[in-house]
């Protein structure tokens, strides 16, 4: 298997990108998330990467970080995910965003997803549940613990009727170690003076 590549980069012509290792070019697909990052035309580059064999062909993916790999290797273990709608995942959200929209479960990220619908991003909720966080050994934000309460807070002011852009903007006002009860309580207070 091919883990990593490194060398000079050919051609971007997104998703696709061709880069010269020794005089052999390489052929991979990277989400949109790599893609913007990667240097420019002719310059070296050095990727992480994912080798799917299938009867159809051999098809490499490649990922800047091992992180996205990681996720992009989790999304796979996933009934119904292959690796198109992988990278789709991966080319909406960051691995980090992926794994915050997992931890406070976001359904509206996930569905904005070209190719992602509700029940598909649902099950990807679920799935990932406890897969994600291992998998990007604590690169989040915040604590597994505030994850839940604020998760809890925003399912809260969902329910309430509040849309998810107001929820969001809310729940940035709250102080990171808010219990549920307070939360719910600023949140509220902030929403009523907007």
């Amino acid at each position: 298997m091919i883990g990593r590549l490194t060398g000079l980069l050919l051609e971007k012509n997104p998703p696709l990108i061709t880069i010269d290792v020794q005089g052999v070019g390489y052929e991979a697909d990277v989400p949109m998330s790599t893609f913007y990052n990667l240097p420019g035309v002719g310059e070296r580059v050095a990727l992480f990467t994912h080798m799917v064999v299938r009867e159809d062909g051999q098809f490499l993916y490649g990922f800047l970080t091992e992180e996205e790999r990681a996720t992009f290797r989790q999304l796979l273990k996933i009934s119904g995910i292959g690796a198109r709608t992988a990278l789709a995942v991966l080319s909406g959200l960051s691995a980090n965003e992926l794994a915050q929209a997992v931890a406070m479960q976001e359904v509206g990220r996930l569905v904005k997803i070209p190719g992602i619908g509700k029940k598909t991003a649902e099950r990807l909720l679920l799935e990932l549940r406890d897969k994600l966080p291992k998998v990007l050994g604590g690169g989040t934000t915040f604590a597994t613990a505030e994850m839940s309460a604020g998760s809890d807070i925003l399912n809260a002011l969902l329910a309430l009727g509040y849309s998810e852009r107001e929820a969001a903007l809310a729940m940035k006002q709250l102080p990171e170690s808010s219990s549920v009860s307070d939360g719910i309580r600023q949140a509220l207070k902030s929403l009523s003076k907007a």
